[in-house]
């Protein structure tokens, strides 16, 4: 099954089924980010909008977009019955093609569990610095490459069958490097453990990116 179509059947219990990855990733989310605000920020693989609403709470705009119709199909009806659509919108945008977005519109490019479905990490910090506006920021957390050396990868069950999304494995340093190599630096980076985590490696990778001046 295709990374697209495991997701778009996953978008029907996504936000019900028990996750402690995605829960912790909401966690880090709004502790790094809360408080502050930003004229404009893009959602790169939004699903169902888990963080969505969050985000429109610090921003003037959110542009959310994700390349599961499933998943962008929740996110917005999300938005529309929690009172935030007119400070959201969602688009379908696969992040390994080119973006369809101008060049220096945002503040903030957010980031969350996408990146270990995608093969090369420089395009996707190439076209983050395009659409970025000077000194913006990229928020990235990620499952942890520690987990992923485990064998750990994205997977739901449905009626007793589990699937799991194909996925690939990025070392910390290819984070770096493809940041650097995009006129990032580093301005922040973490690990974090859920609280069921003891005796285990971290379970995210956290990190924030700000584009040269």
């Amino acid at each position: 099954m295709s990374v697209e179509a495991a997701y778009t059947k996953w978008s029907e219990t996504y936000d019900s089924d028990p996750n402690r990855t995605r829960d912790l990733d909401a966690i880090v989310t709004r502790q790094w980010l809360g408080g502050r605000r930003f004229g404009a920020i893009l959602e790169i693989g939004c699903g169902t909008g888990k963080n969505t609403e969050f985000l429109a709470t610090i921003a003037d705009r959110v542009t959310a977009v994700d390349f599961s119709p499933g998943m962008l199909g929740q996110a917005a009806a999300k938005a529309e019955a929690q009172g935030f659509a007119d400070r959201a919108s969602f688009a379908i945008v696969d992040v390994t093609q080119p973006w369809p977005l101008a060049d220096g519109k945002f503040d903030l490019i957010v980031c969350n569990l996408v990146l270990e479905h995608v093969a090369g990490l420089n395009f996707v910090f190439s076209e983050a610095a395009r659409v970025l506006a000077t000194g913006g920021e990229f928020f990235l957390c990620e499952l942890h490459p520690f987990r992923q050396y485990e064998g750990t990868v994205a997977n739901f069950a449905r009626q007793g069958e589990t699937t799991a999304i194909a996925a690939f494995t990025h070392h910390i340093s290819e984070f770096l490097g493809g940041a650097a190599e995009n006129g990032f630096s580093l301005a922040r980076f973490d690990e974090r453990w859920h609280g069921d985590d003891a005796g285990r490696p971290p379970r995210l990778a956290a990190f924030l990116f700000r584009l040269a001046s």
